[in-house]
């Protein structure tokens, strides 16, 4: 089932079964390390050429250049799905759904890349960056593909579609803050007046924090895990919680981080510190319009199947890319859905699709 010359389906579909059955849940180095090994296999069975291999804090990525780089293809083979789960959930193809852990969310996305820049006529300026990190939020590889992607024209995310087989045209930025209280000790029984309670202050802390939320802005500010005092006798002497922030803007964020920082501590005697900021600035839909215009040209005059431009809550590698001001359109992977969950799935027939998109965008920004 050819898809471009050089391109077969099958032979897509084998080296995403090779893949998926090679479990690299993030927080596990060594399986992180031996998926690498399996991405570098198949790229250099591909490309005809090793890729560099760049180990940060222990974390393995992979690179491949052809020349200087001007258009940047982003992924990352580490997935949520902890060891064992291929046992629940193996691979396998029914009615022309793909199904295993991490097929969508974004080990699909890889082999597309690898098999999209293989089949081209002319490699130049072309440069691959599968990080093992992202689903950690790139601790170890924000510096890399930041490096990577200064000076590209583009920067394009094999991140798996949204609903449809929508790409994405933007993201909300993240902020990850964790508030510390300090109080005073005391018996809860014999004097619990000498005592300034850190979990009271936390639970005023942490109603102010939720307020902070603009919900017309599209602006979240969500207090998540929780920790409070030692024992059950004891006023708590401290206390801390953690804040997820989601925004659509870099003024909303800005906003946000400021309040936070600012956080006044309700009770005499109590400190609050506040550690963290932004993550991930937000990727807006100017940085990927052009983009998201080209590819739609390429869809309409290849008889593709249309698709739709939006916007989404989640975070992924382009935040980073677009924070540079280089062009980024991200969900060019898999269509399909259930990522991170059982019914995590890729259509099949939208492979081939999806991979002479890629092409042509890659041609189109090297232009």
């Amino acid at each position: 089932m050819p898809v471009q010359a050089g391109v077969d389906l099958d032979l897509v579909l084998a080296d995403i079964e090779t893949l998926v059955s090679c479990e690299s849940p993030s927080d596990d180095l060594d399986a992180v390390a031996r998926s690498a090994d399996v991405v570098a296999a198949l790229g250099e069975r591909l490309l005809g050429v090793a890729p560099e291999r760049i180990v940060i804090d222990g974390r393995s990525h992979l690179r491949w250049r052809f020349g200087e780089p001007t258009v940047l293809l982003l992924g990352h083979h580490d997935t949520v799905w902890p060891l064992g789960s291929l046992r629940r959930h193996p691979f396998r193809i029914d009615d022309g759904v793909l199904r295993g852990p991490g097929c969508f969310d974004m080990k699909t996305g890889v082999v597309m890349a690898l098999h999209a820049v293989a089949a081209l006529p002319d490699r130049t300026g072309v440069s691959i960056l599968i990080t093992g990190d992202e689903e950690l939020g790139s601790p170890s590889s924000r510096a890399l593909i930041e490096q990577e992607a200064l000076g590209c024209a583009a920067a394009l995310v094999l991140e798996a579609s949204a609903d449809g087989g929508a790409v994405k045209i933007a993201r909300k930025g993240v902020s990850l803050y964790r508030i510390h209280v300090t109080g005073r000790a005391a018996h809860a029984g014999l004097e619990p007046e000498r005592g300034v309670n850190a979990a009271v202050e936390a639970a005023h802390l942490l109603l102010a924090v939720a307020e902070l939320g603009a919900a017309a802005a599209g602006t979240s500010v969500t207090p998540t895990l929780l920790r409070a005092g030692s024992t059950t006798n004891t006023v708590p002497a401290d206390a801390e919680f953690a804040v997820d922030v989601r925004v659509r803007t870099v003024a909303e964020q800005d906003r946000v981080h400021a309040a936070l920082r600012a956080l006044p501590a309700t009770l005499p005697g109590a400190t609050v510190r506040v550690e963290g900021g932004p993550n991930r600035r937000p990727m807006e839909p100017e940085v990927s319009a052009d983009l998201f215009r080209a590819a739609v040209a390429i869809a309409q005059e290849a008889g593709l199947t249309p698709f739709e431009g939006v916007a989404v809550g989640g975070a992924s590698d382009g935040n980073f890319t677009a924070a540079l001001g280089v062009p980024t359109l991200d969900g060019l992977g898999a269509v399909g859905g259930g990522a991170h969950a059982d019914d995590e799935h890729v259509i099949v027939a939208m492979i081939p699709e999806r991979i002479q998109l890629l092409q042509g965008l890659i041609s189109g920004a090297r232009a």
